[in-house]
């Protein structure tokens, strides 16, 4: 399905993009695992059944993503597909105590450096003369609203922007490009805020309001991935794909839909004194 073909996967050291490159690498591509966590790269790099290198870069920096495209060409001669993963959450503070910084540095990484891997890829397709895909992961967050978390929540919009443009402009050039949008998936981004709410702390009850009621994992988003990047989706093209277990259908206001089901105490407090 894959056999021959040559990915990047960035954030590769992650949970979701470890098993990203796992899965492509099962199906036969060779990959290239890029991670600002050299060490981690490495090692996933290590422990894939094919051919893998691994690259420690910083996404939102130009020099760093050309950097992996040039290793990725140097070695395997070429970069057929993208999974453009990399992404941060930023504080877990309210907007009103985010600071530019903080907003600054998120959408850096979520959306500059999606922005920065799209371009790359085009511009090695354009020198190629040949098509390719790109997957890109959003969130979520890209299709709905929370005050928590802003600058994720914007950077997550952001990206499907991202992608839809770049669909339009690389249908032409046989290019597709999809995004992949993970609901409640344990991941080291947000089990490393374990004693914020909306972290890791609550994950398991925020997984019973979901339809399946249970938090997804790594492995059932890279499968998406995989799908989206083979050409089995060929006809496939500027979508947002939900990998949620349904929750991005849950309509909150329905009892069905968990109305009630939370402590608005904090919140409608908050509002009172404001």
């Amino acid at each position: 399905m894959l056999a021959g073909k040559v990915a990047v996967v960035t954030g590769a050291a992650g949970s979701i993009g470890a098993a990203s490159a796992r899965r492509l690498s099962e199906k036969g591509a060779s990959v290239i695992v890029v991670d600002l966590d050299g060490e981690g790269a490495e090692k996933v790099a290590a422990e894939l059944p094919g051919p893998a290198i691994a690259v420690a870069g910083d996404v939102s920096r130009e020099d760093d993503v050309e950097h992996y495209v040039r290793a990725a060409i140097d070695r395997f001669g070429r970069l057929d597909l993208h999974h453009l993963n990399a992404g941060i959450t930023g504080p877990f503070v309210e907007l009103a105590d985010l600071s530019t910084e903080d907003f600054d540095r998120v959408t850096g990484v979520n959306l500059r450096g999606p922005f920065l891997g799209v371009r790359a890829a085009f511009r090695h397709y354009r020198e190629r003369g040949t098509g390719g895909a790109i997957v890109i992961t959003a969130s979520i967050a890209s299709l709905r609203g929370s005050h928590d978390l802003l600058a994720y929540q914007t950077s997550k919009h952001g990206v499907l922007g991202l992608m839809r443009g770049a669909a339009m402009y690389g249908g032409p050039m046989g290019v597709r490009v999809n995004a992949v949008a993970p609901g409640l998936v344990p991941t080291g981004l947000f089990t490393a805020a374990k004693d914020e709410s909306g972290g890791g702390n609550d994950m398991v009850q925020r997984g019973t309001t979901v339809p399946l009621r249970r938090t997804g994992t790594p492995d059932e988003i890279a499968s998406v991935v995989a799908f989206l990047l083979s050409d089995e989706a060929a006809y496939v093209h500027g979508e947002v794909i939900s990998v949620d277990g349904g929750s991005a259908m849950v309509s909150t206001v329905r009892p069905s839909g968990g109305a009630g089901a939370w402590d608005t105490t904090a919140v409608d407090r908050r509002g009172k004194e404001n």
